[in-house]
Parts: structure tokens; C-alpha cells; sequence
């Protein structure tokens, strides 16, 4: 979809995964980032980037820009910010899916319908529960990155600018998959 831009939201050290989840692999060997950042570019996102931990090496995945975080232990929000701080530099889109790592299992047919709705922000539920990725608009996005919007949380933020909730079929919207145990647990409800 033309005008989306991608932020993937993968800095932290993973600790309840054994290691930082960028590199958790799926079953088909791809790792978390790997299949975040090609469902992003298939739903036609454009750039897409990544934050990373400290210290991280440019992984080199096609169509992603790695921005590692300057130090361990940042909160989410200020992750998500250092991101979109990149991503405001680069010109072409309107709109931003930001997806946590830890949620690989979300269909690109879910960014490009989120991506479609009219509102300042969008967040997926699916079975009446939250979930990821939202998207967010550029002038939404600018005003984080410039810390007009400081929130703490991301969730303040979202009520703040009058995010809407869109009803998603896609199961991997809620599928948190932060430890081994709820990967398989995902994966398994998926089949």
C-alpha cells in the first residue's frame, strides 16, 4: 500500500525469551525480524525500519533500516521513538504500522486494512481483545518522534489522538509471543 511506512519495535534484550527476540526463530528457520519485515513489505510498506539492541550489527535484510538504540533498558515508548526519529527523515508516506517483534504471526492483509482506515490512529482487535500492529498518522507520528506527544505509554498516546479500534480477523494480531511457550501456544491455535 502506497504512503505506509513500517517500524518494527525489536531493541529490547529479551530476557523471558532466552535472548533479544529479533533473532527467535519460527519453525520454517526465519527469524521474528525476518518474517516482521517481509510481512510489512508485503503489505507494500515503504521504508520499513527496526529498532534494535544496543550494539546490534545491520542485519541485513532486505528493505530494512536497522536503528540500534543508543543504550539498554529503554522503556517501549522511548524505543518507539527513536524509530520514528529515523523514520520522519524519509519522505513517501503518510502512515506507519508499528509492530513489535514479538508479534511475527500477523498477515500483511492486516497492515494493508489497518492502513486503509480513516483515522488518526488504528488499533486491531480480534475477538474483542487488542492487539498489534497499530498504525498511526505521519503528523501523529512527527509529533512523538518530536516529543510533542510524550505519552509515557504508547496507550496514552493512541486515546490522546483519538485512536480507533478496527475489528481484524487475524488471530496473530493478538498473538503476543514473547516467551517459547506462548510461540508454540500461538502456533498451535493457528492449525
Amino acid at each position: 500500500m502506497a504512503g505506509v511506512a513500517g517500524l518494527i519495535l525489536a531493541g529490547g534484550l529479551g530476557s523471558r525469551f532466552g535472548g533479544p527476540k529479533a533473532w527467535a526463530l519460527l519453525p520454517d528457520g526465519l527469524s521474528f525480524l525476518d518474517v516482521c519485515t517481509a510481512s510489512l513489505r508485503a503489505a507494500g510498506a515503504s521504508p520499513v525500519a527496526a529498532t534494535l539492541p544496543p550494539g546490534t550489527d545491520d542485519p541485513m535484510i532486505d528493505g530494512l533500516v536497522a536503528v540500534p538504540l543508543p543504550g539498554a533498558g529503554l522503556d517501549m515508548f522511548a524505543s518507539l521513538r527513536i524509530g520514528l526519529q529515523r523514520l520522519v527523515r524519509e519522505q513517501g508516506w503518510t502512515r506507519v504500522a508499528v509492530l513489535p517483534v514479538d508479534h511475527p504471526l500477523v498477515r500483511s492483509a492486516t497492515i494493508i486494512a489497518l492502513a486503509a482506515a480513516a483515522a488518526p490512529a488504528v488499533i486491531p482487535r480480534h475477538r474483542g481483545k487488542h492487539g498489534h500492529p497499530v498504525v498511526i498518522d505521519r503528523a501523529s507520528a512527527t509529533a512523538m518522534a518530536d516529543g510533542v506527544l510524550t505519552g509515557p505509554t504508547l496507550r496514552e498516546v493512541l486515546h490522546e489522538i483519538g485512536a480507533v479500534d478496527i475489528e481484524i480477523d487475524d488471530p496473530g494480531v493478538v498473538a503476543n509471543c514473547n516467551t517459547p511457550d506462548s510461540l508454540a501456544s500461538a502456533l498451535a491455535s493457528l492449525t
